[in-house]
């Protein structure tokens, strides 16, 4: 593992939610290389164990925990295992969201031959209620239960933190996800919401609203099996202009900022991590 920055961070428990993921994995490596001991908690727990033992082989202390941010027993199952196994909570990083074909429409603007035409097309009116539910509560009660949970241990002890992930969504709506984008909108104002709730015992509440990073989950909207990027793909690079993709790397220098005493003045803030995505105006 490499020197630590943050001094402060070492020996503190860190949970991840979501942590089997190419952002969340990056951000429990870079908090296990601050000294962290880390818990990376993931639905499949083959991809926990993963991370932890690419941590652990670094000479980091990480374990894998299998949890489901929607079901409180799960998650107090697994707050036990963590308590036991690396101590009390400190950082609470609630990584855990995701979108679904069922809440996406098939066309960014509805037109008025798509109310008439054979094609197999997903306008806002065929959009399946339990869809939109699945993804709103993934992305805001999957952020609402491990907080319930993990902040717990956090309450009148110094230096703790909740750090959600929001979005760029949360700004300005994408086309197509209306769920995702108002989930990750929900996400946002709860984090304000939790950073005032909190701000009388010790608790800093903060969020991270990531730009457009290549994932498991949007590779395939984005670019083609060659590499090329789709015409979605290159809207976005048109509209950002850093003029790429951001590298899960990316998100780590925030993170760690909002975890130490750098930031400790700082609550209820959603920063956004975009390439100058939400600067632009698109002209």
């Amino acid at each position: 593992m490499s020197i630590p920055k943050y001094q402060e961070l070492s020996g503190k428990v860190a949970v991840v939610t979501g942590g089997g993921g190419v952002l969340c994995s990056t951000m429990a490596l870079s908090l296990a290389e601050q000294g962290m001991k880390v818990a990376i908690l993931d639905l499949k727990i083959e991809n926990a164990n993963a991370v932890a033992e690419s941590i652990n082989a670094k000479g980091g202390t990480a374990i894998g925990v299998e949890a489901n941010v929607l079901q409180l027993k799960s998650l107090k199952n697994a707050q036990k295992v963590v308590s036991e196994q690396l101590g009390p909570c400190d950082i609470l990083i609630n990584g855990a969201g995701g979108n679904h074909p069922k809440g996406t429409t098939s066309k960014p603007h509805l037109e008025l031959e798509d109310l008439t035409s054979n094609e197999e097309l997903t306008t806002f009116f065929d959009l399946d209620p339990d869809g939109v539910q699945f993804v709103f509560n993934l992305n805001f009660i999957g952020t609402l239960l491990p907080t319930q949970v993990f902040a717990k241990d956090m309450v009148g002890r110094e230096g703790c933190s909740v750090i959600n992930v929001s979005s760029m969504n949360a700004f300005t709506p994408l086309t197509k996800i209306p769920a995702y984008s108002g989930a990750k909108a929900a996400v946002s104002n709860f984090t304000q919401w939790l950073a005032v709730h909190f701000s009388k015992v010790g608790i800093r509440v903060n969020a991270l609203a990531p730009g457009f990073f290549l994932t498991d989950q949007n590779r395939s909207l984005l670019t083609t099996e060659s590499g090329e990027l789709t015409a979605r793909g290159n809207t976005i690079i048109d509209h950002t202009p850093m003029g790429k993709f951001g590298e899960p790397e990316d998100l780590t220098g925030t993170l760690l900022w909002l975890c130490s005493k750098g930031s400790k003045f700082v609550t209820g803030v959603v920063v956004p991590i975009d390439g100058g995505f939400s600067a632009f105006s698109g002209v």
